[in-house]
């Protein structure tokens, strides 16, 4: 079966269960497969990133395969406004973040509702100098594990979403977004939009941020913040001292 999240955000859990954590988040729009059903949860696999977990089966709308198919083939429009609305025929105010998906409204036989959009949307490939515009809409945001929005978000969340709005594609946790890009000898060969990733002391990745120019970085810890980079790592100047451990610097795009 295939469905699409008609919800403004939902959760998307480890387990089938409402007391399991919490690893990412299906944005409204996101469209998926479902691959197993347990009671009343559903286990999904997104048709963006082919992430997997389970989501509540009363949080979704079924769609066709034929409309999945159609869907993934469409270019990737999202909102690129804070907080947005979609309205239906009564007026009815839905809010949606930003990054939710838009690519479906065209399509009657899944908007079923009738929903429409005003607002600003993203979609096409920016240049690399714009993901750094996009990072800044993020700032502040708090850190929220698994969390993809303004209202709560994770380091590779923030990174995959910054891509996702500017016409990239990253894989969902910090650890499989190192596997993507070319990786770089020193932080002086980094342009901004480049990607540091930094490991724990059994040297698996456990974070992710976005390099900006003259040794900066913005990244999500705590909050969306923007701290010093140098060879060693991140260093917080609040702390006075690093508090990531740099592994390697990737080049997307």
């Amino acid at each position: 079966m295939f469905a699409i999240c008609n919800l403004a955000i939902i959760p998307l859990r480890a387990e089938a269960s409402d007391r399991s954590e919490i690893v990412s988040q299906v944005l409204f729009g996101e469209h998926f497969e479902i691959i197993e059903t347990q009671n009343q949860w559903s286990k999904i696999r997104l048709e963006f990133d082919s992430y997997e977990g389970w989501v509540d089966s009363k949080q979704y709308q079924i769609i066709s395969e034929k409309s999945f198919k159609a869907l993934s083939k469409d270019a990737i429009i999202l909102n690129s406004d804070l907080v947005e609305y979609v309205t239906n025929a009564q007026n009815v105010l839905l809010p949606i973040p930003l990054g939710a998906s838009l690519s479906f409204l065209h399509h009657s036989e899944i908007n079923i509702e009738n929903l429409e959009f005003e607002g600003m949307r993203a979609s096409g490939v920016k240049s690399k100098a714009d993901l750094i515009t996009t990072a800044y809409m993020y700032l502040n945001a708090p850190y929220l594990w698994g969390g993809k929005t303004p209202f709560g978000i994770d380091c590779s969340g923030f990174t995959q979403m910054v891509y996702k709005l500017n016409g990239y594609k990253l894989l969902r946790d910090a650890s499989q977004q190192s596997t993507q890009g070319d990786a770089l000898s020193f932080i002086e060969e980094s342009e901004p939009g480049d990607l540091a990733f930094f490991d724990n002391e059994e040297g698996k990745i456990i974070h992710v941020g976005i390099i900006m120019a003259n040794n900066y970085i913005i990244h999500a810890s705590g909050k969306v913040r923007i701290d010093r980079l140098d060879h060693l790592g991140i260093y917080n100047a609040e702390q006075n001292r690093h508090t990531h451990r740099l592994r390697v610097i990737k080049k997307i795009i």
